[in-house]
């Protein structure tokens, strides 16, 4: 059996979209928008681009997807981010970004914005919890944490070059 398929790729401004095709050849989409809600897709087998659905759904709604797919990932003793009211985005930071080689306590994130980076994904290692003089790299996916709005900035701060 193949491996699964997956791709991810970047909207600035909007979100992130992840690709999956199944070992059916279906083509399915989820675009993740910064507001939370997500749009799920899927296309045609006999023509791929010919979009056959599309629903929008609210983070509620994509959240309850998830339990209903994977009821068993929920154990009780751990919080999820909505469950406190934040929001968990990934972030990619561009190699032409203006924080691209430099020290993570310089971006002054959680000071300026409320939103912490909890996490950083860099070729196929994660670093948990980094320190203020973690250096950025461009092609780090960031994990951030914090309100809507902080996460948001946050992703104008990272985006800047």
């Amino acid at each position: 059996m193949a491996a699964t398929r997956l791709s991810s790729t970047p909207l600035p401004g909007i979100g992130v979209r992840y690709d999956l095709t199944t070992h059916d050849q279906w083509r399915l989409s989820v675009v993740a928008h910064r507001d939370g809600e997500r749009t799920f897709s899927t296309y045609r087998t006999d023509d791929p681009d010919d979009c056959a659905l599309s629903v929008r759904l609210t983070a509620e709604e994509a959240a309850a997807l998830v339990d209903a797919l994977l009821p068993e990932h929920h154990a009780p003793n751990l919080l999820s981010p909505a469950d406190l009211g934040l929001v968990a985005e990934r972030i990619e930071l561009s190699g032409t970004s203006h924080w691209n080689g430099r020290l993570l306590g310089e971006t002054r994130l959680r000071t300026t914005t409320g939103a912490s980076i909890v996490a950083v994904l860099r070729r196929a290692e994660a670093i948990p919890s980094p320190t203020p003089d973690f250096r950025l790299a461009g092609g780090d996916t960031l994990i951030v944490i914090g309100t809507r709005e902080g996460v948001e900035a946050a992703a104008g701060t990272l985006g800047r070059e």
